[in-house]
């Protein structure tokens, strides 16, 4: 399998694609998008440029399918991102034209349903950027958080080793988008309580790869994006996070199990954990039951690697995926973890 390559880097002034790969929320929800292109232009510098479906909810596969096409064969546009996840893009993969975006190979940023795509990329050789949505991230109420600009801006611009650093402060509980009043303000965040290590003994370097944890599931059950032979990702860093639905401590013990039984989990020898989200506006948990679902977690992924992974280095609580603020991390591009000095370095 071809070790993914890091793509040409866009300069401020270039053009970025826009697009909604999987949900097209921002038709339903302008609020948080149109604050985040308004970021792009003048914080970035970058000329955001829209698809028919960004906007569209219920596009088909097809409809998302042709954006991405236009989005990397446009020579004009240096890097793309999604404007959000969702749950379907699994239904995208098939459609997708492997040679044509190996011809044109962009940066391209989105986490969560964007999972699916960055492994595409993966598969395809070209190392992609799991982090930074339009809504989300460049949307964020009052202002983007400085640790999130501050690594986008990195990933997005510079082509070197970029050190990870806890966050000092963090957010659990989020704002209706629908509510003009909820962008006024920085949201609420509570104090950090830096990375937790697990077996610090070594320093691991390798290739990054994963995702959230319920979009590796699911491609698993369809056997997409994901090599049958499990020794390629051998000496590899793997990261893992899980989303706002909050999936049970059983069923991320559940879905580690059988990426052990499928040979997988053994082949990492260091884990980067994202802070799991443990609040949402369908389970507002307290402070208190916040803390027990975080410790759940923790709970089943080492029960999970006790198992099949007795010997791997573990980094629980990086700001990676669905939290804020949220680091980037390189999908396919070189992390180093060095448990003794306890730091974490990826190259973007």
């Amino acid at each position: 399998m071809t070790t993914p390559a890091y793509p040409p880097k866009p300069v401020p002034g270039d053009r970025i694609a826009v697009i909604s790969p999987s949900s097209g929320l921002p038709g339903l929800l302008p609020l948080p998008h149109e604050l985040g292109l308004e970021r792009l232009r003048e914080a970035f510098g970058l000329q955001p440029v829209e698809y028919p479906a960004t906007r569209r909810m219920g596009s088909t596969p097809r409809e998302r399918a042709d954006d991405i096409h236009a989005a990397f064969a446009d020579p004009t546009v240096r890097a793309v991102i999604a404007s959000i996840g969702g749950d379907d893009q699994i239904t995208v993969l098939p459609l997708l034209d492997r040679e044509l975006i190996r011809a044109n190979p962009k940066p391209f940023f989105g986490y969560s349903d964007n999972t699916n795509l960055l492994l595409h990329l993966w598969n395809t050789g070209i190392v992609g950027y799991h982090g930074g949505t339009v809504m989300c991230e460049l949307g964020r109420p009052g202002a983007m958080d400085p640790l999130t600009a501050e690594s986008l801006r990195a990933a997005l611009f510079t082509s070197g080793p970029y050190e990870l650093r806890p966050a000092g402060r963090f957010r659990q509980v989020d704002v209706p988008w629908d509510e003009p009043e909820s962008f006024l303000a920085e949201p609420p965040t509570e104090p950090g309580t830096g990375w937790s290590w697990i077996r610090p003994d070594r320093v691991v370097e390798g290739r990054s790869w994963g995702g959230n944890i319920e979009i590796l599931s699911w491609l698993l059950m369809a056997d997409r994006e994901i090599a049958r032979d499990p020794s390629v990702y051998d000496g590899h860093v793997l990261f893992l996070e899980t989303s706002e639905e909050m999936p049970a401590a059983d069923e991320v013990f559940r879905i580690l199990r059988n990426m052990g039984e499928r040979g997988l989990l053994g082949r990492f020898p260091a884990l980067l954990m994202g802070r799991p989200k443990a609040w949402s506006f369908a389970r507002p948990l307290d402070p208190e039951a916040r803390t027990r679902y975080a410790r759940d977690q923790r709970e089943a992924v080492l029960r999970a690697l006790d198992v099949y992974a007795p010997d791997a280095m573990v980094v629980f609580d990086v700001d990676l995926g669905h939290t804020d603020p949220q680091v980037v991390i390189p999908h396919g591009g070189t992390v180093r973890v060095d448990g003794p000095a306890r730091r974490i370095t990826v190259t973007y």
